[in-house]
């Protein structure tokens, strides 16, 4: 998903009421800006594996796209702090199970119907349906009725119980538990508003999206390019200071690189490998680098022979974990752009532990290494490759090839990466559950909130395809743990369940924790304004040239 900054989550109590402040495509030289003259910004752009549906949308490709062309219920800043944008006020009672949203007038789409309460409680609705398939369905889980709405015979059209537009500017949204994060991930996209036009034709609009963000959509040239111009009548806290966005679809980090040192692409933060030692003391450009809250993970689903929710795949994962010396690749591979993990989170973020207990895991020691995978062979003797699959238009090459070998050299067994050739490719698989090898994963958060790197990624209702628990992992001990943090009275105590959270999700490795990532950017002299979001990636709508 998208790369934001995590810090600090606000815990509902008995009661709390949360008044927010308003405040070119595959290598082909392609033009830096759509519209000569104009301050139109040419950024990089990998093509979407979805259509603009914000529901389905579960990508960082389509996910940087839909976030300039929505606007929802409240903003991050720069620190994660939130902002009313829709929202007039989000109150929260009955133990943070029951929130009333007040929607401000005035807000048009961008076809110039109004943007109602109705937009809201519809949206939520489709995305939450199982019939309608849409890869954030988990984000509501909380409401009332969302069970209901996970039955394979669903009616399409059926809704949350929990969930009711009171009028045209009121929501009520009844919980069937403690959420004391859901004003917060109200935020994130999943929770976008829709025009009654996207129910006409969900095919026809997730082509053409019709929004209410900063940026109007203008087209989508499938792995060329996404175009979009400065919306006049948007209201909110983004108010973009150029005329527009290319987002100029790329199957190589390195051919968007030098395009933009050859004049014909004005921004990328897609720093390819083979420029990581040298963008920052290039002087033909403009470099930037800052901590940021992106992960960079492997996952290896249990469906995979040897790697079962058992004894023997927790061992084997764990082996596989220690095989890894995270330090010297990231000193080689990503030139101290990453920092080795040693949990689950990025490092902003409040619950973020050095001292989880059972985090040796992620310390390099080939010899401890060794006993695992020796326990594991005793259990069942290994047969077969392991291999990690990525997509080759991504970066992933060079760390993936180095962690394989780690884990040859270490095990003594045949390791190797699986290079699929396009990220559309890549996805497909992984949202399908087609997977037959582990793969490279990662997260950047939606929400500032520890939930969503863990609730999002791990727990049991964000499997089966309603949400990024694309390896289907679900222990019902962790779930409870998540349970916890949601009811906890302050972020004090929500974080120690979070870490406890994290502790069992030590012991099964669901999925591998390599690194967190840097903020990292280049962009041509002529651009300014390039300024990262509260998870380090970068905010569009301040991006401006001469």
């Amino acid at each position: 998903m998208k790369a934001r900054h995590i810090t600090s989550l606000v815990a509902a109590g008995a009661a709390i009421v949360m008044m927010l402040s308003g405040c070119g495509s595959t290598g082909s030289s392609n033009n830096a800006s759509s519209t000569a003259g104009s301050n139109i910004i040419s950024v990089y752009g990998s093509e979407p594996a979805h259509p603009l549906f914000p529901g389905a949308v579960t990508e960082a490709g389509g996910g940087k796209v839909v976030d300039q062309l929505f606007a929802g219920l409240v903003t991050y800043d720069s620190k994660g702090g939130l902002h009313n944008e829709v929202a007039e006020s989000i109150t929260s009672s009955d133990n943070a199970t029951h929130y009333v949203i007040k929607i401000k007038k005035g807000w048009k789409f961008t076809d110039g119907t109004p943007v109602t309460a109705h937009s809201f409680v519809d949206a939520w609705n489709y995305t939450a349906n199982s019939a309608n398939k849409q890869g954030s369905a988990s984000f509501f889980s909380t409401i009332q009725g969302y069970d209901d709405l996970q039955k394979p015979d669903v009616d399409p059209s059926a809704t949350l119980s929990g969930l009711k537009a009171v009028d045209d500017y009121t929501i009520d949204v009844k919980l069937s538990q403690p959420d004391s994060a859901f004003p917060v991930k109200s935020g994130s996209h999943a929770y976008m508003p829709l025009p009654e036009s996207a129910f006409k034709d969900p095919k026809k609009f997730g082509e053409n999206p019709v929004g209410n963000g900063p940026y109007k959509f203008v087209s989508w040239s499938h792995n060329r390019s996404i175009k979009m111009v400065k919306n006049p009548d948007y209201k909110g806290n983004r108010v973009a200071k150029n005329d527009g966005l290319d987002f100029m679809i790329y199957t190589s980090p390195d051919s968007a690189y030098a395009d933009l040192r050859g004049g014909n692409l004005d921004f990328t933060h897609a720093i390819p490998s083979t420029a990581l030692k040298t963008f920052q003391s290039d002087k033909s450009i403009k470099a930037y680098n800052q901590p940021g809250g992106n992960t960079l993970t492997f996952t290896i689903p249990e469906w995979l022979d040897h790697f079962g929710q058992n004894e023997e795949g927790n061992l084997r994962r764990q082996a596989i974990s220690m095989s890894i010396d995270r330090k010297t690749i990231a000193e080689k591979i990503f030139n101290n752009t990453s920092t080795p993990a040693v949990d689950f989170l990025a490092a902003p973020i409040s619950a973020y532990s050095k001292d989880l207990k059972g985090n040796e895991v992620l310390k390099y020691n080939p010899k401890k290494a060794k006993e695992l995978w020796a326990k594991a062979d005793a259990i069942s003797p290994w047969s077969g490759d392991f291999k990690i699959a990525y997509n080759a238009d991504g970066n992933a090459k060079g760390w993936v090839e180095a962690v394989c070998n780690y884990v040859k050299n270490t095990l003594g067994i045949k390791a190797e990466g699986a290079p699929m050739s396009t990220s559309d490719e890549f996805l497909s698989n992984v949202d399908s559950g087609k997977m037959t090898t582990a793969y490279r994963s990662g997260w950047g958060p939606d929400y500032p909130s520890a939930d969503n790197y863990l609730v999002q990624l791990y727990a049991s209702s964000s499997a089966d395809g309603k949400g990024a628990n694309s390896g289907n992992y679900k222990n019902p001990e962790f779930d409870a743990m998540m349970d916890k943090a949601l009811s906890a009275p302050s972020t004090e105590e929500a974080d120690k369940y979070y870490q406890q959270g994290e502790e069992i999700l030590l012991q099964d490795l669901p999925a591998i924790p390599l690194w967190n990532q840097n903020a990292t950017a280049v962009s041509t002299q002529s651009v300014s304004g390039v300024e990262f979001d509260y998870g380090g990636g970068p905010v569009f709508t301040e991006l401006t040239k001469k």
